[in-house]
């Protein structure tokens, strides 16, 4: 399971002209879910999101984590993070779950972060055509990998 980490101002996901899910401070996660992936991924990348300290302390430096700073979380699915580029220009999504692993696993996702946080987290949908617009912050960006633990 892949994370794409991004410490914003705000951010918002449309789907089909709709706000589906939009924060103020906190993260933009793109996550991606392999068909490898199960709940033990889950519970160590969402505590590693929730742990993360990338924001600023009262000397600026970054040392406080999302709840520290009442930060919100918004999840969008994003299975295009497990393409593979080694073969020609068109990338390879065989890494990329289907939908009968996937969404499980994003909707535990969901709840594992909501049970971390004590909020509700924000979304998009999975598998939906999704227009995401953020402010980033910093900028920020960190990508985290369940497989590369070490």
């Amino acid at each position: 399971m892949i994370a794409v980490v991004q410490r914003v101002s705000s951010a918002s996901v449309t789907i089909d002209g709709m706000v589906s899910g939009e924060i103020q401070a906190g993260f933009l996660v793109l996550i991606g879910i392999t068909h490898l992936d199960t709940s033990e991924d889950v519970e160590w990348l969402g505590k590693k999101i929730v742990g993360l300290r990338v924001f600023g302390d009262e000397e600026g430096k970054m040392n406080l984590d999302l709840k520290s700073v009442d930060g919100n979380i918004l999840l969008v699915s994003q299975f295009t993070l497990h393409a593979s580029t080694k073969k020609g220009n068109r990338p390879s999504f065989i890494e990329a779950a289907k939908a009968d692993i996937a969404i499980p696993l994003y909707e535990e996702m969901i709840r594992f972060l909501t049970r971390e946080t004590g909020k509700q987290i924000q979304c998009g949908q999975f598998g939906a055509d999704m227009k995401v617009a953020i402010l980033n912050d910093g900028p920020v960006t960190i990508i985290i990998d369940s497989k590369n633990r070490v």
